[in-house]
């Protein structure tokens, strides 16, 4: 009997893509191959360079069975045509720069953004003779304004990790195709779910899956998905040159983890929905920033651009002090929710985000860019990622923590 030849429904693409029955035995679950190197039948060469797509299986670091998987299964929900896993998310990100720029080249990044990412734009690429522009992404006279003949990429973040401002992928990829340039974007805090990232014209993108897609806080790796060529080109650089190659194990995890996406992503919209809300009327809260209220600065542009909300909410206090002194009524205080950093798991975690520190370190805006960071964040946010806990049992728990 034939199958039926028609895309499948989101939940079936997240529980069946990438993991069919295993060949071997027929199991109903995948296994974890965590073998290192594979028995060849062939004689094959001794470099990456000869595999081809239909190559066997010769040494994990070029290719794994597990890992294969998990990227069938993140293309599929990104809707691309193929993806790399790697080991962490900055490990995403190093993987588009170091694999698409060279010594001359321009690099345009989001100002604020993913503050690993953020380092690694302005500290460690001009070091190796890349050019670096930071420019508010929302901009888009800014963006268009930073291009140069030599730019190679744009690499932006939406929403921007961790004041929630969004930025209009299909404009910015209008610019980027106009310029001959690539376009990637961090969609963490979106999740796949979030954004038709190909559809919005994003050559690459990426997630650190160590979030939403694994969803469970037990694995760290990241993913860049894109198209064939693509791809193939960051997994001959950075997966077997760098070698920063995500663990099997970790890869079963995280596909395990995937297969649940839809369902955890519908709740963690709808419980931050309802904290934003109930933040928002709080007198105790002096600003929230989330995608789903009407009172976000870019609403508009959510509503067109997002499928999904997402659980990132962002919240002001009043000063810096104020800030500080109810994070460390949280520490003691929080029943529920985790004090911790990291994002996307089904554990709520929050913590205090002081803008001065993160000018010192990470961003180091001035000017037009600081005031425009400062709309958002003021002197400090609160960067809650709402998990899967019932919504009144969160809002009872920030209630008795706010002080």
């Amino acid at each position: 009997m034939s199958k039926p030849n028609r895309p499948a429904g989101i939940m079936t693409t997240a529980i069946h893509a990438g993991d069919p029955p295993d060949a071997s035995t027929n199991a109903s679950a995948p296994p974890i191959h965590m073998s290192s190197t594979y028995v060849t039948e062939d004689l094959a060469g001794f470099s990456a360079h000869d595999l081809t797509p239909d190559s066997p299986y010769v040494y994990s670091r070029w290719a794994n069975p597990t890992v294969a998987g998990l990227e069938a299964k993140i293309a599929a929900l990104q809707g691309t045509e193929a993806c790399l896993a790697t080991a962490s998310g900055m490990a995403a990100a190093s993987a588009i720069f170091f694999t698409f720029l060279s010594a001359g080249d321009h690099l345009i990044v989001s100002d604020v953004s993913y503050a690993g990412v953020a380092e690694l734009a302005r500290e460690t690429l001009p070091r190796m003779g890349v050019d670096v522009s930071a420019v508010n992404m929302s901009d888009l006279a800014a963006v268009a304004a930073a291009i140069r003949p030599n730019t190679r990429l744009i690499h932006t973040e939406t929403p921007v990790n961790p004041i929630n401002r969004l930025t209009d992928l299909a404009e910015v990829s209008r610019l980027a195709k106009q310029a001959g340039a690539l376009l990637s974007c961090d969609a963490t805090f979106a999740s796949p779910l979030g954004m038709d990232t190909a559809a919005l014209g994003v050559d690459l993108t990426m997630h650190s899956i160590t979030k939403y897609i694994g969803g469970h806080g037990d694995a760290i790796g990241g993913a860049v998905a894109g198209s064939t060529e693509l791809v193939a080109r960051m997994r001959a650089e950075a997966a077997i040159h760098h070698g920063a190659i995500l663990s099997p194990f970790n890869a079963w995890l995280i596909a395990r983890g995937a297969s649940t996406l839809p369902l955890r992503m519908k709740a963690h919209e709808a419980g931050a929905s309802a904290i934003a809300e109930w933040l928002e009327a709080d007198s105790r809260v002096s600003r929230v920033i989330y995608p789903g209220l009407a009172s976000h600065p870019q609403s508009d542009l959510a509503q067109r651009q997002m499928s999904n909300m997402s659980g990132m909410i962002s919240f002001q206090v009043g000063s810096a002090a104020d800030g500080e002194s109810i994070a460390r009524l949280m520490i003691e205080r929080l029943n529920v929710i985790h004090y911790a950093v990291s994002l996307g798991h089904h554990r709520s975690l929050i913590f205090w985000m002081g803008t001065d520190g993160l000018m010192e370190t990470s961003f180091r805006l001035q000017g037009a860019q600081l005031e425009d960071y400062r709309h958002y964040a003021g002197d400090g946010i609160f960067r809650l990622s709402v998990g899967l806990e019932d919504a009144e049992d969160l809002i009872a728990d920030l209630d008795g923590a706010l002080g």
